[in-house]
């Protein structure tokens, strides 16, 4: 999973495949245990997937009103469908990720 500037966020935003992206800090335990589903997921799934350090883009965390971390952005053609904050199990996030995607038409 690579680190994505807020520029390279809303590109992948922006375009027609299905884009997420994992908001975290290096300090916090519940991030740590999301990241590692989500180096699962990165590899189960064909859609891109990249994080970043929610202190270097503040502005970011305020224009999407991110609440808490970890935080993962779901977003397809220009739109944020979900924020997910209680990661659960990489089954739950499978089927909400790909949910999604099935639903949102372009």
């Amino acid at each position: 999973m690579n680190e994505w500037s807020k520029e390279q966020w809303e590109q992948f935003r922006n375009s027609k495949q299905l884009s997420l992206f994992y908001l975290y800090t290096p300090m916090c335990g519940t991030c740590k245990v999301a990241s590692k589903m989500l180096h699962v997921i990165n590899e189960m799934v064909s859609y891109p997937v990249g994080q970043a350090n929610i202190n270097f883009i503040e502005s970011l965390a305020m224009e999407y009103e991110i609440e808490s971390v970890p935080c993962l952005l779901i977003a397809k053609s220009g739109k944020v469908y979900k924020k997910i904050y209680a990661f659960q199990s990489v089954p739950y996030l499978l089927e909400t990720i790909k949910g999604i995607d099935d639903q949102v038409v372009v």
